[in-house]
């Protein structure tokens, strides 16, 4: 786990958020209540994703890389753990042919020009999505950022990655390997 270091103003607001949707989430799932968002483990089917580019026209959705490992990867401008693993994630994406796996951004700033600038400064070659309304972190029952899901050819979570560190790369291309290999035509 990583050791909670300075806490960004913002990211005080947006746990906040997180925790109080997680916390009524629990709730209404230990209630029995229909469609409340509940924590995706391994073996479930990935719900939904679909949002505009966070730079650039048009929209990405996770329905267009059906039949590809995909590693969704939820960040935030605030988040330490999130930026450092950006450029780690980006290499190990060019590790893979693009034709089995690809990798997806979901940002959760409030303000998603601060994300833009981010981006600015350190681009990635990969696509993120802008959800500065917290939809996709409830539909995926986010709890801690960054949270990654790796996802199998047929839309199926494999693998919850919490957190990150730069030593995580490893265990991450392992997994990907895994999946990668299996589908190979």
């Amino acid at each position: 786990m990583i050791q909670p270091g300075p806490v960004h103003p913002r990211a005080r607001v947006v746990l906040r958020r997180f925790r109080a949707t997680a916390g009524i989430a629990l709730a209404l799932a230990l209630a029995g209540v229909p469609g409340a968002a509940a924590a995706l483990d391994a073996g479930a089917q990935a719900p939904p994703l679909s949002a505009p580019k966070l730079t650039g026209p048009g929209k990405v959705s996770l329905e267009q890389y059906r039949g590809k490992v995909v590693y969704v990867d939820f960040w935030a401008s605030w988040c330490a753990p999130c930026v450092t693993g950006m450029p780690l994630i980006d290499e190990l994406r060019k590790e893979f042919d693009p034709e089995d796996f690809a990798v997806v951004g979901v940002n959760v700033d409030g303000e998603p020009r601060r994300a833009r600038r981010l981006l600015e400064r350190r681009p990635v070659g990969y696509p993120s999505v802008s959800d500065p309304s917290g939809r996709l972190p409830e539909r995926f029952g986010l709890e801690t950022m960054p949270t990654s899901y790796l996802i199998d050819r047929d839309g199926v979570v494999r693998y919850v990655h919490e957190g990150f560190r730069k030593s995580d790369v490893e265990v991450l291309r392992g997994k990907i390997r895994g999946l990668v290999g299996k589908g190979d035509r």
